[in-house]
C-alpha cells in the first residue's frame, strides 16, 4: 500500500504494477534464500535491489516516455506492465509454493492467545518503512522535489525540478517498497506463488480507503479492510453460508465502495476542490 501511495504521491498516477512487483520482489527472496540456500538477509538484500532495479527499467523504459500525458493514459499502460512482468515471474515460480527461509518461525502464548513472530515482525517492519517514508517526503530535498512535480509537472519543470528524477526515485522507492511487502507476504503464507500478487492487490482498497495520497491513511487503510475481511471469513461460516464460501474476499472492495460512496477522497485523502 505504502508503494502505491509513494508513486502517486509523487507522480499523481495511480500504477496497477505494483502487485508485479511485490511477486517478483518475493520470488528473488525465495530464489536466493530457499533454493540456492543463502543467508536469509542476504536474500532480501539482493530481492530488494532487483526489485529497484525492475522499477527503474519499467521507468525509463516505458513511463518516461509518458511524462506529461494524460494520467489515465499511463494508469492504463501500468496494467499492461502488471501483465508482463507477473506472466514472466509466475512462469518461474511454477505451480508450487517457494519457501522464503523465514527467521520467525517461533510464536509467544499469552494467556491462550498465539502471536507469531512473523505477524509481530510485518507491524514493527511496516510501522518504521511508513514512518521513514514520510519523514523522507515531508523533510528531505529531493522528497518535497517529488511531491512539487506532481501537483504541477510544468511548473517543477519550469523551477528546475528533474521531473525524470523524480519518476525514477519514485519507481525505485516502490520496487524496494515491493520487495519487502513480499517477504513479508511470504513469511505469513506458506511462501510465494503465483497468487502472491493477487494479495498484494488487496492494497488497492486499502489505499483508496485511507485516501490515496495520505502514507497514515495506507496503514489505516491496511488494517481497516483486513480486519474486515477477517471478521466475514470467521462470522461468515454458518450463518451466511449462501454468500459463498469465499465471499470474504470481496468484502475489502464492498468497503472501498461504502467509502468511495461516502468520502471519495478517503479517510485521510486531500480533498480537491476545483473552481467551475
Amino acid at each position: 500500500a505504502v508503494g502505491f501511495v509513494v508513486i502517486y504521491k509523487s507522480t499523481q498516477v495511480l500504477s496497477f504494477a505494483q502487485p508485479a512487483l511485490v511477486v517478483t520482489g518475493a520470488y528473488f527472496v525465495a530464489y536466493f534464500g530457499f533454493t540456492l540456500g543463502w543467508n536469509f538477509w542476504v536474500a532480501l538484500g539482493l530481492a530488494v535491489l532487483i526489485a529497484i532495479g525492475v522499477g527503474l527499467t519499467v521507468e525509463r523504459a516505458a513511463l518516461r516516455p509518458m511524462i506529461g500525458k494524460p494520467v489515465f493514459s499511463v494508469a492504463i499502460l501500468t496494467i499492461g506492465l502488471d501483465v508482463a512482468i507477473r506472466t514472466v515471474i509466475n512462469d518461474l515460480i511454477g505451480v508450487d509454493f517457494l519457501g522464503v527461509g523465514s527467521p520467525w518461525l517461533g510464536q509467544w502464548d499469552w494467556g491462550g492467545a498465539f502471536i507469531r513472530h512473523a505477524q509481530v515482525a510485518t507491524i514493527v517492519i511496516t510501522i518504521v518503512l511508513v514512518i521513514a517514508v514520510m519523514a523522507f517526503f515531508q523533510y528531505s530535498r529531493l522528497g518535497l522535489a517529488m511531491r512539487a512535480a506532481a501537483f504541477d509537472q510544468e511548473v517543477a519543470l519550469a523551477q528546475g525540478i528533474s521531473v525524470a528524477v523524480v519518476f525514477a526515485v519514485a519507481w525505485g522507492m516502490a520496487g524496494g517498497l515491493a520487495a519487502v511487502a513480499g517477504m513479508l507476504i511470504g513469511t505469513g503464507f506458506a511462501g510465494v506463488s503465483a497468487g502472491t500478487a493477487f494479495v498484494a492487490l488487496k492494497a488497492l482498497p486499502a489505499i483508496v480507503v485511507g485516501g490515496i495520497d495520505s502514507l497514515p491513511g495506507a496503514l489505516v487503510g491496511s488494517l481497516i479492510v483486513g480486519m474486515a475481511e477477517a471478521y466475514a471469513a470467521t462470522y461468515q461460516a454458518g450463518n451466511f453460508d449462501f454468500l459463498g464460501a469465499s465471499f470474504s474476499q470481496v468484502v475489502p472492495w464492498l468497503v472501498m465502495f461504502v467509502v468511495l460512496l461516502v468520502r471519495p477522497y478517503g479517510l485521510f485523502g486531500t480533498k480537491e476542490v476545483e473552481r467551475v
